[in-house]
């Protein structure tokens, strides 16, 4: 198999937050800690983002912007970037994907996917 040039591999892990959440209120908030990790052969940027999330009442938000949390990581071969951001929902239950747009050092353009993953607050048992 041929080596890759432009490959980003993307994880999310995904974290419920009740303190800032008003379940009253229809306020559900989620810290995401995202981790990008430049799995291809040539140094690339990460210029912005596009995200979708969507809530369990098929309420959409879409956000697009430069860079995440106010930087334009640059990635060379097998490095990574970690972040954590949040998002607020209506329901206890979402989703969020999206993409990066990334620029190579070649100065090749492409979308990086993000996988859609689930805003889920934690079931409480009794």
């Amino acid at each position: 198999m041929a080596e890759k040039k432009h490959d980003i591999t993307i994880a999310t892990r995904v974290t419920f937050i009740p303190d800032q959440s008003d379940a009253e209120d229809g306020r559900y908030v989620f810290a995401y800690t995202i981790t990008i990790t430049n799995t291809g052969s040539t140094p690339v940027q990460l210029v912005s983002r596009h995200w979708i999330i969507t809530d369990a009442n098929n309420q959409v938000q879409e956000v697009r912007g430069l860079g995440v949390v106010g930087e334009q990581p640059y990635l060379r071969p097998n490095e990574s970037f970690e972040y954590t951001s949040g998002a607020a929902i209506a329901t206890p239950v979402g989703t969020m994907r999206g993409s990066y747009q990334m620029v190579a050092e070649d100065g090749v353009r492409f979308d990086a996917p993000i996988p859609e993953f689930t805003l889920s607050m934690p079931r409480v048992l009794h």
